[in-house]
């Protein structure tokens, strides 16, 4: 899968970008998803007029790590693997028994869009298994997305030469579009439009970026790690309902 969006609606971190500029040789986002689309046959493309697009292969997946694709009013899920827990899940927001883990996903994120009783590390947290997925809310102009604690399913992220954020379950991609500007997407972690890069795992601590220095010695985008020393103000808005629960992820 491969996901590209414009800073407007999705700012990376700005340690993403490779220090070595004379070794970073980046596409514009747009040129990235034409090359993705050109190179594989079948491919699907999910087009967000000029913000981003989305894209995958429909045929080409894992048996141990299926995908699945689902838009719903306007949300749009790409998910990658398989969740332990779904019946528990179903029963949380009261889903019938055909709902998958796609669906598991944009149910629990239009939970905190609509001011759900829950923060969202602790929605992602409730998540049991081996997942990244990708989901973009169309109206409100949204990008959500999370990578499992153990990095169970490979998940890059990095920055294209126009800006923008792309994404995707292959390295060959994000490299071919980002250069030296990716990194592998932090384990145990969220990326919100709002909120940015958090841990849902320490959602207490901030996290720290490392450098991370290729095969050939080049610094590229940095990794991200939870810093133990280092706490930030609680996340969760306890001031009763009225609350804008949006802004906490």
């Amino acid at each position: 899968m491969l996901a590209v969006f414009k800073a407007s609606v999705a700012e990376g971190p700005a340690e993403l970008v490779s220090p070595h500029r004379q070794a970073d040789v980046r596409k514009n986002g747009i040129d990235l998803i034409n090359s993705f689309l050109s190179a594989n046959s079948g491919a699907v493309c999910v087009n967000f007029g000029d913000v981003g697009a989305m894209a995958y292969i429909p045929k080409h997946q894992s048996l141990l790590v299926p995908r699945a694709f689902v838009a719903m009013d306007d949300i749009f899920c790409l998910f990658e693997g398989t969740l332990d827990n779904i019946m528990a899940l179903r029963q949380q927001y009261g889903l019938n028994k055909s709902a998958n883990e796609v669906t598991i996903v944009i149910e629990a994120y239009r939970t905190l869009r609509d001011r759900g009783p829950y923060p969202a590390d602790q929605v992602v947290r409730d998540l049991s298994g081996k997942f990244a997925f990708l989901l973009f809310d169309f109206k409100s102009q949204t990008l959500f997305t999370a990578a499992d604690a153990d990095g169970s399913v490979p998940f890059f992220w990095g920055t294209a030469a126009d800006g923008c954020l792309v994404l995707s379950d292959e390295v060959r991609s994000v490299k071919d579009g980002c250069g030296k500007s990716f990194a592998p997407f932090p384990r145990g972690c969220f990326f919100s439009t709002s909120g940015g890069l958090q841990s849902f795992e320490h959602p207490r601590n901030k996290l720290m970026p490392l450098p991370h220095v290729d095969s050939e010695g080049h610094m590229c985008g940095a990794n991200f790690k939870v810093d133990e020393l280092s706490k930030k103000g609680s996340p969760i808005p306890r001031v009763g309902s009225e609350a804008n629960w949006a802004n906490t992820f």
